[in-house]
């Protein structure tokens, strides 16, 4: 049996709590951000830190939930919300039909994240209203198709859930289309902000450029991967020559992790590309 290693750590930025949740097995570590301003609540970790981040929700007077998508780490512990605060929960609207059951997930992702309970969500609209500022609900599909991201018009600030991560991804997950990600990435820059608060980086300063070096870095990927393409290599020799490193995710995951992905999403996009 497999014993996890938990800790949580409460942060204050910018008027926004920051509950950071740490969790490793047999080596591999991760971390999940929840973040509370003006009542709302973004995210709630994942289940298997159940406990850490309980004590975190009964210290803030929690009146409304919202999700930027359904993925256990986010939503693991929306039910025990729903339980104990009796406040509405929001997600995207594709997503209610799946967090009203519980979730299924392979054991290494169960390993870390706990299976996610059932709970009833309501579907987002345009925006969402706090007591003291209205938010645009941002639909930024890549990582997930239900992904959002949330915009505080009054602070300026903005959540946006596991659109950034890090600045260079080298690993995805299967259903991720790095191809969308990265429209997301640039649309979300429409939007007059600096900060970013992002579900596994945590806060960011300086998000805005973060964001800006992110979308460099998958364009000049996007450059090499299509100068390779167009040379005739397959996709595993594109990988290979990309992404050189063995990541331990892939084998643990059984691929459901891999660089492949990222690949086979951009030369999809130039095959589409070609027929048009």
């Amino acid at each position: 049996m497999f014993k996890r290693e938990k800790s949580i750590e409460i942060q204050q930025n910018r008027g926004v709590q920051c509950a950071h949740g740490k969790v490793a097995v047999q080596g591999i570590g991760m971390s999940a951000y929840s973040f509370f301003v003006d009542g709302l609540l973004i995210d709630t970790g994942s289940y298997s830190l159940s406990q850490e981040f309980q004590s975190f929700f009964n210290e803030i007077p929690i009146e409304q939930l919202a999700l930027t998508h359904s993925h256990e780490d986010h939503s693991g512990n929306a039910a025990w919300i729903q339980q104990h605060k009796d406040v509405p929960i929001y997600i995207h609207g594709d997503s209610v039909s799946v967090c009203a059951k519980d979730g299924e997930y392979p054991f290494y992702r169960q390993a870390l994240w706990g299976e996610r309970p059932a709970f009833i969500a309501q579907p987002l609209g345009e925006t969402l209203q706090t007591k003291s500022a209205i938010w645009d609900v941002i639909q930024t599909p890549g990582h997930t198709t239900d992904h959002l991201a949330f915009y505080n018009r009054e602070t300026g600030a903005m959540f946006t859930g596991d659109l950034y991560i890090q600045t260079k991804t080298k690993v995805v997950l299967d259903e991720e289309n790095i191809v969308h990600t990265l429209a997301s990435l640039k649309k979300i820059l429409s939007y007059d902000f600096e900060v970013v608060y992002c579900c596994h980086a945590g806060f960011l300063a300086d998000g805005r450029m973060k964001i800006q070096e992110k979308i460099a870095y998958l364009e000049e990927l996007e450059s090499n991967i299509k100068q390779l393409f167009y040379k005739g290599y397959s996709v595993e020799e594109i990988t290979k020559a990309i992404f050189p490193r063995d990541y331990p995710i892939i084998k643990v995951s059984g691929e459901q992790w891999s660089s492949k992905h990222i690949i086979t999403a951009f030369i999809n996009q130039f095959t589409k590309e070609s027929l048009t």
